[in-house]
């Protein structure tokens, strides 16, 4: 049974999109589950290098079939505003797919987005205020649109009626803002049917005969386990599941058919928005980290937050997604420091604690407990093998997979698309 699912297995970033890239050439399908515009990956391919927000990597894949699954949320504008970027570039998008019972975010959840993370004040979460959670927080409510609602007008038109009965008078009442009108809503997204038509299919039905037909399948995880609305550190989470579950209920595609779960782990820690980070840098190194890794959030634009590599975290990836590989980026970044720290366990009042605490208050005072480790100078981005690696970055690699829990199967050593040394396959 082909089928793989591949995640981030800390805050997000971890670059994924390399790793899918990695993979293209083999797979045949390649579908996102969950998230919606929220998420970024960048996929270098020769000189140019690709931002993708919402479709999945594969679509830089000729002969692969990109999805997108009924756990995601679109946004319609989005979407073929980023389909005409690619087409623009020469990239051949005709063959997405796009489940119709994918949740559409509509104007009416931006703006919510907006002013209730405003409203916030101090006490905000860090949203991208892309109308994610509001989209996800209709689909749990039951007065969600779907994709296939933008083909019949009366439906659309009702469920939209029955949406902004309650959310104009939030805007009105709560956040003293003018109420959105049904019929320019329905106006606008009635305007995306045509266009979105053509991708439309019943993708649930589609891979699972794939799968049953041998045909490889790779699901792709927007964001990281640690922003899992279940098992991320909430409330400082996406609202939806980035964990390996979440690729089951995200596509219909039942978990007896996944054969691999790789994790994608950068080989230091970085995060974007609020929340607890145990490992973050706020000196020279941190800064250094910043520039040397280009870290800036695809999406958002917003500077990643950065800190040494944390082992409680990866052990804790390993066990909530049973992750059978490790897919080890950016250690290129890592050249240079004579000696690089590695959380193994943490101190919470006192005791020293190896295992992710459960208690929201126990992870806030989280106190990074480090072991060093030898760096390295050599330039590693010519590295073919990992036996062309120094010794110390083979000992650092070493280090981090006994520590993990799960094989490193692959290293990014350069941002470049063939920057990479493979050491298992993961088909």
């Amino acid at each position: 049974m082909p089928a793989l699912v591949l995640l981030g297995a800390q805050w997000g970033d971890e670059g994924k999109g390399k790793a899918t890239d990695l993979l293209g050439g083999s797979v045949d399908y390649v579908v996102r589950y969950q998230g919606g515009n929220n998420a970024g990956h960048t996929v270098v391919v020769g000189d140019q290098k690709y931002a993708l927000h919402l479709l999945p990597s594969g679509i830089l894949s000729p002969g692969c079939t990109p999805v997108i699954g009924n756990g995601v949320v679109v946004d319609p504008a989005v979407l073929l505003s980023e389909l005409s970027g690619l087409a623009d570039r020469g990239v051949d998008t005709s063959k997405l797919l796009i489940s119709g019972n994918a949740h559409l975010i509509t104007p009416y959840h931006t703006t919510l987005d907006k002013v209730s993370e405003r409203f916030l004040g101090k006490r905000k979460i860090g949203t991208t205020g892309r109308g994610i959670g509001p989209a996800y927080a209709d689909k749990i409510n039951r007065v969600g649109i779907r994709v296939q609602d933008l083909f019949d007008e009366s439906i659309l038109r009702q469920k939209v009626e029955a949406a902004l009965d309650y959310k104009n008078q939030v805007l009105a009442k709560l956040y003293n803002r003018r109420a959105i009108a049904v019929d320019q809503v329905v106006e606008e997204l009635l305007g995306y049917a045509d266009r979105l038509g053509g991708y439309v299919a019943d993708t649930t039905l589609l891979l699972n005969n794939a799968i049953d037909e041998g045909r490889v399948v790779l699901f792709e995880g927007g964001q990281g386990t640690l922003l899992d609305v279940d098992h991320g550190t909430y409330p400082f989470v996406t609202s939806s599941n980035p964990t390996a579950g979440g690729a089951c209920t995200g596509t219909g595609v039942g978990p007896t058919k996944i054969s691999r779960v790789i994790g994608i782990l950068k080989a230091y820690t970085t995060r974007v928005g609020a929340g607890p980070f145990p490992t973050e840098l706020l000196d020279e190194d941190g800064e250094k980290l910043r520039t040397i890794g280009g870290e800036r959030g695809v999406t958002t634009g917003r500077d990643r937050r950065c800190g040494w590599f944390d082992a409680v975290i990866a052990r804790y990836a390993t066990r909530v997604n049973g992750l059978t590989d490790f897919f080890l980026t950016k250690l290129d970044v890592l050249t240079g420091w004579e000696r690089i720290p590695v959380c193994v366990a943490y101190e919470i009042d006192g005791k020293r604690v190896e295992e992710l605490p459960y208690s929201q208050t126990d992870f806030h005072h989280a106190k990074p407990i480090y072991e060093t480790l030898p760096g390295w100078s050599e330039d590693i981005t010519q590295a073919k093998t990992f036996d062309e690696l120094p010794k110390n970055a083979q000992k650092y690699v070493q280090a981090l997979e006994e520590m993990s829990g799960a094989p490193i199967s692959a290293i990014g050593v350069g941002p470049g698309r063939d920057e990479t040394i493979q050491i298992n396959s993961f088909l």
